[in-house]
């Protein structure tokens, strides 16, 4: 879908094409090893964004090296232009298309963040945006930090799905039936769906500190990525407007709890993410003007859930500083 048909075509999102998996016994043809593999992203996406705090979470930096992508792609795809020549110093290419296209020539879909690319051939592995934190936490523990907490315990992967299925229908996918919706009808479904969820899961959190168990998991994370962008963007570009994430008590206090524990805020980049959806989604916003608000300083501020109990890594311990070439900058961050 090209830049300008945001929001004048039904919104679908497309299941990821290039499935292939990074795996412990590599029976994808793709094993993990360290440094093989690139993994490509854009701040401003919610579902690349999983990946870059999973991967922070986890201790990865060192074994799986990270591309961010120019957050205003064209049509062409998501471009390397933050990188010096416009090409990725790793991959050596211009567009992530480029590594799609040496995947497989003509194939649908689309180019999607977040990816992983094979460095040696500079191949696609796979796109599958919803599996690949599941594998970073699962498959890829022989190269975890000492100190990486379970994001996907076993014992609770039952519960973790069950959430997360309901977060991404209403939530994390539901903010965008609400945005690129074509018709009044249409907006209205979602977006009474969005607000009815968010009001489920402020109930929950209003009791617990995480949304399963004591501690953070894979639910927090990806309920995490759209709640950080929910003023910023989907409240008034995608018109999620019943109320704001600050004038919910719960959730707003739930949301500055993970923003301000290392591995989640220090990976957010606002500039990135207000840049892209207001002059990407021309279609929704065709003067492009990104607006001057919100302000962010209220992300910082006490939220008191420590008053919930809960140990956020459980008998783990919090990421190191972020490596200086990852840093969000100065423009980016409240």
């Amino acid at each position: 879908m090209s830049n300008s048909e945001y929001g004048r075509r039904d919104f679908r999102r497309s299941k990821s094409h290039f499935t292939d998996r990074v795996t412990a016994d590599g029976r994808d043809g793709w094993p993990v090893e360290p440094g093989r593999y690139r993994l490509v992203v854009s701040r401003a996406c919610p579902w690349a964004s999983r990946a870059v705090i999973s991967r922070r979470l986890l201790g990865l930096e060192d074994a799986l090296s990270l591309a961010i992508a120019d957050p205003v792609q064209d049509d062409r795809s998501w471009r390397f232009t933050l990188d010096p020549d416009g090409r990725d110093p790793v991959l050596g290419i211009r567009f992530l298309s480029e590594a799609y296209d040496r995947r497989e020539a003509g194939h649908p879909g689309g180019v999607s963040v977040p990816a992983l690319v094979d460095v040696p051939s500079g191949k696609l592995v796979g796109n599958d945006y919803q599996q690949l934190t599941l594998d970073l936490a699962t498959e890829w523990t022989a190269l975890h930090r000492e100190g990486a907490p379970e994001l996907y315990p076993e014992r609770l992967r039952d519960e973790i799905d069950t959430v997360m299925a309901d977060v991404y229908e209403d939530v994390n996918n539901g903010v965008y039936r609400a945005g690129f919706a074509t018709g009044q009808e249409e907006y209205e479904s979602a977006c009474t769906a969005v607000f009815r969820r968010l009001e489920l899961l402020a109930a929950r959190l209003e009791r617990q500190r995480y949304l399963v168990g004591d501690t953070i998991t894979e639910a927090d994370v990806r309920l995490f990525t759209t709640l950080v962008r929910f003023d910023a963007v989907y409240h008034g570009h995608f018109k999620c407007n019943r109320w704001k994430l600050a004038e919910n008590p719960v959730l707003w206090a739930y949301a500055r709890d993970l923003f301000q524990t290392p591995g989640f805020g220090d990976t957010v980049d606002f500039d990135h993410i207000k840049r892209h959806y207001y002059q990407v989604h021309t279609g929704i916003n065709p003067t492009r003007i990104v607006p001057l608000g919100p302000d962010l300083s209220g992300w910082l501020t006490p939220h008191h859930r420590q008053e919930l109990g809960g140990r956020p890594f459980g008998d783990g311990t919090p990421p190191g500083p972020v490596p200086a070439a990852e840093k969000v900058p100065a423009a980016g961050r409240p």
